[in-house]
């Protein structure tokens, strides 16, 4: 009996779906609407303006600020949250090179914005291991979409060189690829009981949501 216990403890973790590949598969249709949402399905068809591109990047600092801030505070695998991965400071070169007026006075911040923000906040408070869940679409995101929207945006607004793409660049496409290998193994290396994992899921879900949200505000 205690033998067959274990083969079929051993049998239940070997088919355990991974954290990367469940988030994967689970935000894969929010993904795609998101894709197709307001200002990103604008940029994305080359129809977006300087000024709607750069109020884009402005709401994405703000979030970027509180994101990176609470991950800051906690002890967070290196895999998930290093140097080479935060967005703040590349924002804003980028915003300085192409907002025609300062920007953080210039730049309002839209209600989802907002909304957003205060949600990084609370789980920057209460529910630590939940940022996480936000930086793996913001960060993958980025990793795996960037080198495809600088080379769209810098046609799109003539820019020159890679001036104003500061954004995207993660370094050369092995680096692209070893931070995402990284990433992903230390999602996977995360010590989630079922019911965490559940809601970490969940919370991934409701970052593409908030996504939406903003970037349907942005275009109208």
């Amino acid at each position: 009996m205690q033998r067959r216990l274990l083969h079929h403890r051993r049998m239940n973790t070997a088919t355990r779906t991974s954290l990367s590949s469940r988030l994967k598969q689970e935000t894969r249709p929010l993904h795609t609407r998101v894709e197709q949402s307001g200002v990103m399905a604008a940029l994305l068809r080359g129809r977006l303006s300087l000024p709607g591109y750069c109020a884009l990047l402005r709401n994405l600092h703000a979030i970027y600020e509180a994101l990176e801030a609470g991950l800051g505070r906690h002890p967070v695998d290196a895999r998930l949250w290093r140097p080479e991965l935060s967005r703040v400071q590349p924002l804003e070169q980028d915003l300085d090179r192409l907002h025609a007026t300062p920007w953080r006075t210039h730049g309002p911040l839209m209600p989802a914005t907002v909304a957003y923000v205060e949600r990084l906040t609370l789980l920057g408070r209460t529910e630590p291991v939940l940022l996480l869940a936000h930086a793996y679409l913001r960060y993958l995101g980025d990793l795996h979409g960037g080198q495809v929207l600088a080379r769209l945006v810098s046609r799109q607004f003539a820019l020159d060189g890679q001036a104003g793409t500061a954004f995207y660049a993660f370094g050369d496409p092995a680096q692209v690829e070893a931070l995402k290998a990284d990433f992903r193994a230390g999602l996977d290396a995360l010590p989630l009981t079922t019911e965490q994992a559940d809601a970490f899921v969940a919370e991934a879900c409701q970052a593409f949501r908030l996504h939406r949200q903003l970037f349907e505000e942005l275009a109208r």
